[in-house]
Formats: structure tokens, sequence, C-alpha cells
């Protein structure tokens, strides 16, 4: 079981030097979430209307001057959420204007400016808590992978995120994910197929269980075995899985075993379309990441980020002018 990530990583690293170890804004992080989806703009009239409701019973207590607040950060984090953040108050009202001070993956710093919004005051009040919701969220799971993956840094062994995540928020909270410098697995059962514990035992064993999802799946579909044992690893290999998850094994074991994994994987088969196969290791404890980092996998996976990880603290204060900075 893996517990306190988030605690333990930054006890061991300043978040300045996390941040900066993995370069999450050197790559265009808004590729990675599209603005324009249908699901996204769902997903916002549901944020909305969970806390609008019927309508703002303090609004007519506000005048419908033009009006302007900014965000401050409360503590130090990886700031994630800004581009959803401008869209929801632009889906109050389209004439509210949001300037982004930080992007996406960049670190903020306690009592730091990070955006700035102009417009009707009723609106402002409408999509403050909404939104600062939202980045909190976001901006705890972006820190927290940041700090998980800075004690990866210069091993090239890449951490992943997992299917355990808020019902409903899966694809901003993996989105997160990215900007704090992991990757994402599986988006979902559609996604690649991945023959679990429960499956092996209710299938009729890996070799086959392989085969027949072969026969029934696109060309491209990726399937994945979790192992609990060697003996499963080494039949999930020789079956034709292209990717294995090795689940609560000793480092000791896996640097075993990796390399008559990745020697199994150059054989032909006719159930693998490549030669190659991704090596992950799950299950382990915040403190060994280095050691597992040396066992020869691809990737460690964690769910720990989303559902570990505490929000970073924002608040949005009224400016005493239109600050347009």
């Amino acid at each position: 079981m893996i517990v306190s990530f988030q605690d333990f990583a930054l006890a061991n690293k300043p978040l300045k030097k996390i941040c900066c170890s993995i370069k999450t804004t050197n790559f265009k992080l808004l590729n990675l979430l599209d603005l324009h989806a249908p699901y996204i703009n769902r997903l916002l009239d549901l944020w909305l209307d969970e806390d609008i409701g019927r309508g703002d019973l303090s609004k007519s207590s506000l005048n419908e001057n033009i009006v302007s607040a900014h965000w401050e950060a409360k503590q130090q984090g990886v700031f994630c959420g800004g581009s959803l953040v401008k869209q929801l108050f632009e889906k109050l009202d389209p004439s509210v204007q949001v300037d982004i001070f930080r992007k996406d993956g960049e670190v903020i710093k306690t009592g730091e400016k990070i955006l700035n919004i102009t417009g009707p005051a009723s609106i402002l009040i409408a999509g403050e808590r909404t939104s600062l919701n939202l980045a909190m969220h976001l901006s705890g799971i972006a820190t927290a992978t940041a700090a998980l993956v800075s004690e990866l840094h210069g091993t090239g062994v890449r951490l992943a995120d997992t299917r355990k995540t808020t019902p409903g928020l899966r694809v901003i909270e993996k989105y997160a994910v990215k900007c704090g410098g992991g990757i994402n697995h599986r988006m979902g059962l559609d996604d690649a197929a991945m023959l679990k514990e429960n499956h092996l035992a209710w299938s009729h064993g890996i070799e086959e269980s392989i085969k027949v999802i072969r026969n029934s799946s696109p060309w491209t579909t990726t399937i994945i075995v979790e192992a609990e044992t060697a003996e499963q690893a080494k039949e999930a290999v020789k079956g034709g899985a292209d990717g294995i998850l090795l689940d609560e094994m000793s480092p000791e074991v896996i640097i075993s075993l990796a390399p008559e994994l990745r020697k199994l994987a150059s054989i032909k088969n006719t159930n693998r379309l490549s030669n190659q196969i991704i090596l992950e290791a799950s299950g382990i404890k915040p403190e060994e990441l280095k050691i597992y980092a040396t066992t020869g996998v691809d990737l460690i996976s964690t769910s720990a980020p989303i559902t570990k990880s505490q929000w970073i603290d924002l608040s949005m204060r009224f400016n005493a002018t239109i600050d347009k900075r």
C-alpha cells in the first residue's frame, strides 16, 4: 500500500528544485486537454449548476459595475487549472476577461498573484467557489505528481497514474498528472485491455485470454497482464502480452526477472505485433521509488497523486481598482 507520497517527497527536496528538474513547462500542456470537446463543456455546465442552482440569492445585493479581482497563492505548489477557469468564467459571461499569469504546470509561490479576473460583480461571485475548488484540487494533484517525478529524475523511468480517479473527473485529474510531469496510463476499459487478478480467476488462463482478446479486438489494442508472480509474468510474455505489470514484487525479484522477460519478448509471437515489451512496477512504498527505478522497469504506476494529494490553497481577493496588469 502506498501512503504519504506527497509528504515524503516534499520533505526530501524543495519544491522549486522538484519542479525545475522535471521541466513541465517545456511543452504545450494545453494540447493535452481539448477545451472545445463536448465532454468538457458538459462538465463545466454540471459544475456551475451544482453551485448556482436556481440562482444566487446574494445577487440582489450586488451592483452590476465592472469589477476586478485576483487570485493569490496561499502556499507554494504547481499550478493547474487556469485554462479551465478561464473557460468557466467565459461560459458565465463572454465579456469576462481572465488574465493568467502562471501557466498550467508552472511553480507558484506563497503570496504570488496567479491570475486576474475582470467583469460584472455578480459573475465573479457566481464563478468564484467552483473555479477555486477546481484549480485547488488539480494543483494539488500536479504538485504531488511533481514531487514523485523528482524522485525518478535522471533514471529514465516514468511515473504513470491509474484508473483510481474521482468519477466524472478522470480526464481533468489525469491532465493534472501530466502537468506535474507524469504520464497517463489507460483512460478507461476501452483504451487498453488489462488482465488483472479477477480476470485470471474468472477466465481460461493467461494465454487463452490474450488470444481471445486479440481475435475480438482491433489490431491497435494493447494487452497488459498484471502478474503477482514471476511465473505469471513469463506466461504472459509467452502468450503475447504487450505489457506486464509487476505487482508488489521485490526489487531483487524484478532485477532478476526483467532481462528474462525482455528476452522472451524478443521471440517472434503471432499474438504480439512487436518484440518489445513494457515492464511496469506497482504497489511500492515512496522511499523505494529510486530503488525500483534501477530494476529495469519502464514505468512505476501509482494512484497516490490523485487519491492522496492535498489541495493547494488559493483565494480570490477584490482589487481596489480594475487591474489588467
